[in-house]
């Protein structure tokens, strides 16, 4: 098995688990406010990871690496899902969708100003075509429209892309898991007293659909999700691995579908199709 197939085979693995995030988040924010559910995740990631490191006994990262260790906290951790949070505020998911398909192209964007190779110019066509199809289909599905939220939207997909090259970069050297382990470690005292302080006075009566959402988002979309992302970034180049980003939309529309009895159009079918296709173009020319 070939060091690039591995690589794609994680990759698509940590998208897959990714997509259930926004079925899972739906489902949690109509009982809790969309604040406690961003300080949550991450807390209960955060002590979760805490065990795993201690329970493994890994070492204290070396403090050469402290520095992207916190850049990379500061987008995954805390300020992708915050911004994102008080985005949903002012513009609908549909919307908000918009810009999550840009996240692949800020993703290589900064891989390239960090020191990875710029990619061909083909590489740049088709994944600049796969985000507008993304963007194309967000659209079509309508949902409303705020300068803030839009704002607020820019800010989540900057910092997240930093955040994912940051930490395919240190991957190579600490390991995926490790990454996002001392990330949420780093979080930590942040995040649980935040937690705590919003936590609703009704969530011990929150229904059983609720609870097992917000466990879901926590422990895969913030934990175990990243395990496999950050080592296919690592193995298969930041530049090819995040395109397979640009499936994650159709991914969760079809679980949303499957989970909670949404439509699925003709539309998201071809539109899934054509960034698919965009998404293998970008491969063949990401190095």
């Amino acid at each position: 098995m070939s060091k690039e197939f591995k690589g794609w085979s994680s990759g698509l693995l940590g998208v897959l688990i990714f997509s259930g995030t926004l079925p899972a988040t739906r489902v949690a924010v109509a009982t809790f406010d969309p604040i406690f559910v961003t300080f949550a995740r991450a807390a209960i990631a955060g002590v979760l990871a805490a065990l795993i490191l201690m329970v493994l006994r890994q070492p204290r990262p070396a403090r050469s690496n402290n520095r992207a260790l916190l850049v990379v906290a500061l987008g995954v951790v805390v300020g992708f899902p915050l911004l994102l949070a008080l985005a949903l505020r002012h513009v609908s998911a549909s919307h908000a969708t918009v810009f999550v398909g840009l996240l692949p192209m800020a993703t290589v964007i900064f891989g390239v100003l960090r020191g990875d190779k710029n990619p061909h110019w083909l590489f740049w066509l088709f994944s600049l075509s796969g985000s507008l199809v993304v963007v194309g289909f967000a659209m079509e599905q309508g949902g409303n429209v705020s300068a803030m939220g839009d704002l607020l939207m820019l800010a989540a997909v900057t910092v997240c892309g930093m955040g994912y090259a940051e930490g395919a970069r240190l991957a190579r050297r600490m390991g995926g898991w490790q990454v996002i382990c001392w990330a949420l470690v780093l979080s930590l005292p942040l995040m649980l007293p935040l937690c705590l302080w919003t936590l609703p006075g009704n969530f011990q009566q929150a229904a059983w659909p609720a609870l097992l959402s917000l466990g879901y988002i926590a422990l895969f979309s913030m934990l175990i999700g990243f395990f496999f992302w950050y080592h296919g970034l690592a193995l298969g180049g930041i530049a090819s691995i995040s395109q397979l980003q640009l499936l994650q939309p159709f991914f969760g529309l079809a679980l949303a579908a499957a989970l909670l009895g949404e439509h699925v159009s003709t539309m998201m079918i071809v539109s899934a199709l054509a960034v698919a296709l965009c998404v293998v173009g970008a491969r063949q020319f990401a190095s």
